[in-house]
């Protein structure tokens, strides 16, 4: 092999792993903060943002109502969500994953979702940024509240 051969071997294999870092780490463009990562939204225009409009059972249930305090939130690890109620028996659900370095948020506390890494702090209300370095708000997750019961989904 010649040095050609071997300089357009490395270059090639620097090229696909800077789009695979690119790729992995990039934003789904999705600057609302509303949808997922793939850009679709999550939550019916008639319904409250990540609540379901129906009563039907959603998918896996993450909590009783009566779990997640009023003016603070839960956060679910292995789903990486965490659902919040702002006012009594409003209930709404964000990604736990942060916008900025897509660390997973830590606490909920003094009416923000609260990321560990950088500080970021995010509203309980619609996952707004309060506090940077994240510039976008945490994206909605569905959830279906029916029954005293909250499920993803």
């Amino acid at each position: 092999m010649n040095a050609n051969a071997r300089r357009r071997t490395v270059l090639t294999a620097g090229a696909a792993g800077a789009a695979a870092l690119v790729t992995g780490c990039g934003s789904s463009g999705d600057e609302s903060g509303g949808g997922d990562a793939s850009g679709t939204p999550t939550a019916s225009d008639t319904a409250s943002p990540g609540t379901s409009p129906d009563a039907s059972p959603g998918g896996e249930e993450l909590a009783a109502t009566g779990d997640i305090p009023v003016g603070g939130g839960t956060i679910f690890k292995e789903q990486k969500v965490v659902v919040t109620q702002p006012e009594e028996g409003e209930f709404k659900a964000f990604s736990a994953v942060c916008t900025h370095a897509q660390c997973l948020v830590s606490t909920v506390s003094d009416g923000t979702i609260n990321c560990p890494c950088h500080g970021s702090k995010f509203s309980i209300t619609d996952a707004a940024v309060e506090a940077g370095p994240a510039t976008r708000p945490l994206p909605a997750e569905q959830i279906t509240v029916s029954g005293g019961s909250i499920r993803l989904g």
